[in-house]
Parts: C-alpha cells; sequence; structure tokens
C-alpha cells in the first residue's frame, strides 16, 4: 500500500510523573478515529508528534495500558519534543 493511500494511525498518551509509573494509552484509532484524536488534539493545543516507526511499535498496544519498559527510550524522546515545544511558548 503506497504511503498516499495508507491510513493514518493515532495514539494519545498521558504521563504523570507523580502519579504513574509509566506513560499510558488513552485513547488509539486508525482512519477517522485517527483523524477525531489529531482534531481534538489541535483543538486542545496538544503537541503531535509525528513517528510511523514508534506507531508500529506500539500499534499493539491497548487503551489504558502501559508503555512497556522496551519503549520507554523512545517515548522519552517525544515527551523531550513536547517539553521543548512547551519551553517555547
Amino acid at each position: 500500500m503506497t504511503e498516499h493511500y495508507k491510513r493514518k494511525e493515532a495514539m494519545a498518551l498521558r504521563y504523570n510523573e507523580v502519579a504513574d509509573d509509566a506513560p499510558e494509552i488513552v485513547a488509539k484509532g486508525k482512519g477517522l478515529v485517527a483523524e477525531e484524536i489529531l482534531e481534538r488534539a489541535t483543538d486542545h493545543n496538544v503537541p503531535v508528534y509525528e513517528d510511523p516507526a514508534l506507531m508500529n511499535l506500539m500499534s499493539e498496544l491497548n487503551i489504558n495500558e502501559k508503555i512497556p519498559e522496551d519503549l520507554y527510550q523512545a517515548v522519552a524522546e517525544v515527551f523531550v519534543f513536547i517539553y521543548q515545544l512547551d519551553k517555547k511558548y
């Protein structure tokens, strides 16, 4: 399937360093659901980070599931990206 016709995928994470031991998936979807997740993120000024390789690694995880330890490094890079954006604004 070419990139042009590939269905969009999206996932939303939540992490509270005080209350959580690992980031958690709070929303996940493909196609129209992915578009809704991205639209809500935009509407609420939530940064969007695009990484197809990471999405592929995390695609087997479910909503309300914690990120496994072997993905901590990759997910940490997402949070660094978001932190750097927050510092700019």
